[in-house]
């Protein structure tokens, strides 16, 4: 296909807001790729080169673009630089600097020049991919040309993610969720072999997340016999490991890749493992030698800095509690009852000081629950995890397979649940606040593709956290409302941000609200933290939240 005829399809795709015509247009053009460039189209309508977990990035930010476009176009940079202050949008100002008509260059032949830049690293490396990307943008057509200037920048700016993608190819969440690589789901779907996907040595899965009660008697009743174990305050971690060739990758919650020299000892994973592949869900929690006593969350996640990790690893040694086995030598076990993959776990693990099995209790007593719950408490854990024991392997966090204990309704004056909200953009502050150049900001929530308003906050943030977070929004800001929002009138901020960034929040309340779009607010809010360790797709949804509201 020729990119030209595909950047048609990102136009059509671009006018549209109707998640039915989208949805639409994305079947239409999908059934025209052949299955050769059906990985790539995928990838580009996405404004990716590759999942996210292999870290195929461009790396090229706007500044460097605006460098490429002055390149291509023979225009200086501060020309440029004020089309781009007009526009607000790279692939704009570019486009009305092109005067190129047709170009011959396939979406294959666009999508191997964009890898090809993106694996070019090493001294120089930044001019040479100004350069190779500003030739590029140089031998394709006008309109061609708007799309390629915005993948690097992240602001593709169609308004739909990989759920309407998986819509449109005729694919489920749950084959996704099995293998989170849309191309790899849309090859499939293509030659019509979605029955065959299962896990894979070195892809991650998307987690099972757990829900939250407050009442051991409500957790026998909706989940019938259950295993009871402790609740660690640590990283979750995924173990991938293969003998063979001593392959072992590990990757977070979020389904990013940490580096196996962050977490040294599991170098060696493969002496406390009875199997030839496995892939292991795990919480990693940090150790306080001297006293004998797990350290709290800030500190093991402190193992991850960069710097200074052989000194981390000394003061604060990690041991992986592991609590579910997903796959071993070929064959998931995603389908298979808990109690069985539980089996097949004490078969696998040798149980020591790198790797040990939660231990664990199968009752469908509620008071063993709360016994249980309040002996964690009191060693400085969280609690108990309640496990439905003929669950299955769910990913997110769906149905009553994995329960956290929930604290009781307005401890503390606040919400039982802390919320983790999708940053929309900030209003510039006033008073005292306006040196830092943001007062507050505005959260939502995910509803499918949307994302809905759901409060201001301001409440809850130092000057420190003012500065951290206007830096942080300032990279991923954008001109104009991206399209999968929904606000009000009186609730445009001063600078919209993508959806990228996800903050914990918490509040006295959730009340009714003919103001935000959720048709909920925050009595209240406060904002608590950024949450590094989470991604977009594990923001709070509006069904979570009305269920929150509701108990």
């Amino acid at each position: 296909m020729l990119f030209s005829e595909f950047s048609v399809y990102l136009q059509r795709l671009e006018k549209t807001s109707s998640r039915l015509e989208i949805t639409a247009i994305l079947k239409e053009l999908f059934t025209k790729t052949d299955e050769k460039e059906i990985k790539e189209v995928v990838y580009l309508s996405l404004g990716i080169l590759a999942p996210n977990y292999e870290s195929i990035l461009l790396n090229l930010a706007e500044k460097m673009v605006l460098r490429s476009v002055s390149l291509a176009y023979e225009k200086d940079l501060v020309e440029v630089s004020k089309l781009y202050k007009k526009y607000g949008d790279c692939g704009n100002t570019a486009e009305s600097l092109s005067t190129v008509h047709s170009s011959q260059f396939t979406v294959h032949d666009v999508f191997e020049e964009l890898v090809e830049i993106a694996n070019d690293s090493g001294e120089g490396s930044q001019d040479r991919k100004v350069e190779k990307f500003a030739e590029l943008l140089k031998s394709l057509d006008s309109l061609s040309v708007r799309y390629v200037a915005r993948i690097p920048v992240g602001k593709l700016r169609l308004g739909f993610s990989e759920k309407t993608v998986l819509d449109a190819l005729g694919a489920g969440e749950n084959e996704y969720n099995i293998y989170p690589d849309i191309g790899h789901i849309a090859m499939l779907a293509k030659t019509q072999k979605l029955q065959n996907v299962k896990p894979k040595v070195g892809v991650p899965v998307v987690p099972m997340l757990a829900q939250r009660l407050n009442s051991p008697s409500e957790m026998i009743k909706k989940m019938g016999e259950v295993s009871v174990e402790p609740k660690f305050d640590g990283l979750r971690i995924f173990i991938h490991f293969r003998r063979k060739d001593n392959f072992i990758r590990i990757f977070t919650r979020n389904m990013n890749a940490i580096d196996i020299n962050t977490f040294p000892e599991l170098s060696e994973v493969g002496k406390y493992i009875n199997a030839d592949e496995v892939i292991l869900d795990t919480e990693a929690v940090g150790l306080d030698p001297e006293r004998q006593m797990f350290v709290d969350f800030q500190k093991t996640v402190s193992r991850r800095r960069k710097h200074e990790i052989e000194k981390n690893s000394e003061e604060i040694p990690l041991q992986f509690q592991v609590f579910d086995v997903l796959f071993v030598d070929g064959k998931s076990l995603m389908n298979e009852e808990y109690l069985k993959r539980r089996e097949e776990l004490l078969k696998v693990v040798k149980n020591g000081d790198l790797l040990r099995i939660d231990e664990n209790a199968i009752t469908k007593d509620p008071e063993l629950i709360k016994k249980l719950h309040e002996k964690y408490l009191k060693v400085g854990l969280e609690g108990v995890v309640v496990k439905r024991a003929n669950g299955k392997y769910v990913s997110g966090r769906t149905g009553w397979n994995w329960v956290k204990m929930k604290e009781e309704e307005g401890q503390q004056g606040r919400l039982s649940d802390t919320l983790d909200c999708i940053v929309m953009g900030y209003f510039v502050g006033r008073g005292k606040r306006s040196q830092f150049g943001m007062g507050m900001l505005l959260v939502g929530v995910k509803n499918n593709d949307q994302v809905l308003t759901l409060t201001k906050i301001g409440t809850g943030l130092t000057e420190k956290m003012l500065v951290n977070l206007k830096n942080r929004i300032d990279k991923i800001s954008t001109k104009e409302k991206p399209k999968e929002y929904e606000a009000q009138k009186d609730l445009i901020p001063d600078v919209w941000a993508m959806p990228k960034l996800i903050v914990e929040v918490t509040a006295d309340s959730i009340s009714k609200s003919t103001k935000h779009s959720t048709g909920l607010s925050l009595r209240f809010p406060r904002f608590i933290k950024i949450r590094e360790d989470k991604g977009v797709n594990e923001a709070t949804t509006l069904k979570e939240l009305k269920d929150i509201s509701t108990m």
